[in-house]
């Protein structure tokens, strides 16, 4: 059931506080997890040299941060949990912005590429369409969205943390109807059987033509 509008504040504190009271297990569950193939295709359609202003979207403690600032580049985190804000400033050194996905407060045309591995998930179907289009804006011309989200139909709780499923049609709908171009899709881990990919990853591009 999709939630009501009254709702949405609440969805986002339960989601956040989960996430708060357990960051340190967060950490320790997720800190060795390979995402290469996600790092590969979100920065393909950069030129190998440039050096990219990324916003990582629900950068949690800061892991992609980490990453994206060893390459050369100058990333920026955004979080709504206030205990992975802090660990990812400490564990980065980088800028890391406290703001809620439903509450975005970017600066227009800041970023080259916004990577939103495994969060965007977290925003409600009647939510997702105003979201990206603060994406969207934030973008540079011609800027790259990357976006991972767990594949299925539907929306809801999860314990503590609200989901909303996609598969690659419905997902696409969103990001063309906020102007997004899909480059490229894959479904992860790679290797696998179809049924044994529970993860959808997109990359889309801020067209020019499309704005």
């Amino acid at each position: 059931m999709q939630p009501s509008t009254e709702n949405w504040d609440e969805i986002e504190t339960v989601t956040l506080s989960h996430y708060n009271q357990n960051a340190e297990a967060f950490w320790i569950g997720t800190k060795n997890h390979d995402v290469t193939q996600n790092y590969v295709a979100f920065l393909a359609p950069f030129p190998p040299t440039q050096k990219l202003d990324i916003l990582d979207l629900g950068c949690g403690p800061g892991r992609d941060v980490h990453y994206f600032k060893a390459l050369g580049h100058r990333p920026v985190g955004l979080d709504g949990s206030a205990a992975f804000c802090k660990m990812a400033r400490e564990y980065t050194n980088c800028p890391v912005l406290q703001q809620t996905f439903l509450k975005l407060d970017l600066t227009q045309q800041s970023f080259d590429g916004i990577f939103a591995n495994a969060s965007l998930f977290h925003v409600p179907s009647q939510e997702l369409p105003r979201v990206l289009a603060d994406l969207y804006a934030a973008l540079k011309p011609d800027g790259i969205l990357f976006l991972s989200i767990p594949r299925g139909d539907g929306e809801g709780w999860s314990g503590e943390r609200y989901g909303h499923y996609m598969q690659i049609e419905s997902c696409t709908s969103f990001l063309a109807s906020a102007g997004f171009k899909v480059l490229n899709h894959y479904y992860r881990p790679a290797g696998k059987p179809l049924h044994e990919q529970p993860w959808l990853a997109i990359v889309a591009t801020k067209s020019i033509n499309a704005a």
